[in-house]
């Protein structure tokens, strides 16, 4: 880590020594904005909404957005937002970022960390936390439109920037999809979206080229048995005992039945039966996550699983009008594919903005993002998601001091260190957006 931060400040030195008129003005522009870009960044932590319930910050998203020329469009595919500014003959440049937070209680001790509370979908009160960095997200997309609109003699084309709900659920890109994002407002020629990454240092941005997060699925397993006394098992069919197995044969579906490289995983995540001692119960309740980056292999999973589940059932003597109960949720997320022309494209401008030392190659992950459902559409658009690195020095220092990883995503003490890196998103997705639409 300090060798990369060294890296990027040498490299800096020598990027800012020999800046073009533009990308110093993007870069002054940037630095004058940013006392109101931290203030809505503080907004936005501080004022946190799940998945599902992002109406408040939807409507902040739009008043942004409008404020700057574009036409704003709310409520596409649930609290989503759709902002069209054109600007002249040119290709169309979706910019999207995210809105939704995780239901995590904040332990970061920051001035502004949320206190956010609120009832989720089943009921319970639960916290509030940009754990994600969705927060980081919004502001660098208001920020960069600021840039863009500021620079309208730079460029020529459509900006459809979005505000999309829902990502941490896998549901906000097919929402707003359905809900005509492509047939109602320009189908993009270029999607391109950022996302904060813990492990690497400020002034970074990582990439991957081609696939770059996997397809997700989640099963609902309901292992069905006859119910009996604990003392008296040969009167029942165990469900207990007869999950154990099944959890242990899912295992071999990865290790045995899939190429060994082919990326996949099948996780039990949740197993909840019986409710007494010396009760055999009728069920067992299992939750699973599936993850793959082929079509084939995730077709493979997902019938190995019902395969396994209902040969253990029979070979357990449960009746047949007992066999386990298999449900594909509704939740399906496509995997991220970076087009390799237009990250190898971006990769040029971002070294030429940034220097060399600033690229990070990242390996792909069995994570879930729904930004690359864009790119499956019949209309196979290219899609670009970069990293943006959000670790300081000072918390890589404590990290490697104290012998243990930096906090991560999704974590009640993840704090990104705000300057360094909103500036180098909006910096980075600026450039980027400048140089698809270039006159």
């Amino acid at each position: 880590m300090k060798c990369i931060a060294a890296m990027i400040l040498s490299f800096a030195a020598i990027s800012l020594s020999a800046a073009s008129p533009l990308q110093k003005t993007v870069k002054a522009h940037v630095a004058s904005e940013y006392g109101k870009l931290f203030e809505l960044y503080k907004h936005l932590h501080s004022h946190p909404e799940i998945s599902f319930q992002e109406a408040k910050t939807g409507l902040r998203m739009g008043r942004e957005m409008r404020a700057l020329g574009f036409d704003v469009t709310q409520n596409i595919g649930g609290h989503g937002v759709v902002c069209v500014l054109k600007n002249g003959r040119g290709p169309t440049v979706l910019v999207r970022t995210d809105t939704d937070a995780l239901p995590v209680s904040e332990a970061t001790g920051l001035p502004y960390a949320s206190k956010q509370k609120t009832i989720d979908d089943k009921g319970l009160e639960v916290p509030i936390m940009h754990a994600c960095g969705h927060d980081v997200h919004m502001t660098c997309w208001v920020g960069t439109a600021k840039v863009l609109t500021s620079l309208k003699d730079k460029w020529s084309g459509t900006l459809v920037f979005i505000a999309q709900p829902a990502e941490e659920r896998g549901a906000g890109a097919r929402m707003m999809l359905a809900d005509g994002l492509f047939r109602k407002f320009p189908v993009p020629d270029y999607c391109l979206a950022l996302h904060v990454s813990h492990d690497q240092p400020v002034g970074t941005l990582g990439y991957t080229s081609g696939f770059a997060m996997a397809n997700v699925d989640s099963v609902d397993i309901t292992v069905k048995g006859v119910g009996g006394h604990g003392s008296q098992p040969q009167s029942a069919k165990d469900p207990i005992v007869l999950a154990a197995q099944i959890i242990l044969d899912l295992q071999t579906i990865v290790s045995r039945e899939i190429h060994p490289l082919e990326p996949a995983v099948v996780t039990v995540g949740s197993i909840h039966g019986g409710t007494k001692h010396n009760i055999i119960p009728d069920d067992v309740h299992l939750q699973l996550t599936l993850r793959s980056y082929s079509k084939n292999v995730r077709e493979h999973i997902i019938e190995s699983i019902k395969r396994i589940c209902h040969g253990q059932a029979l070979a357990a003597g449960v009746p047949k009008d007992r066999l386990p109960e298999v449900k594909l949720k509704d939740e399906y997320t496509p995997a991220t594919y970076n087009d390799p022309v237009l990250v190898k494209r971006i990769n040029g401008v971002f070294a030429a903005w940034f220097g060399e030392g600033a690229l990070i190659e990242r390996k792909p992950t069995m994570g879930g993002e729904d930004f690359g459902r864009y790119g499956t559409t019949e209309h196979k658009i290219p899609v670009f998601m970069f990293r943006l690195g959000s670790a300081s020095p000072a918390t890589i220092k404590r990290a490697q001091a104290a012998g243990r990883p930096l906090p991560s995503l999704h974590s009640s003490i993840y704090a990104p260190d705000p300057k360094p890196t909103i500036t180098t998103g909006i910096t980075a997705m600026s450039a980027a957006v400048l140089d698809l639409l270039k006159k």
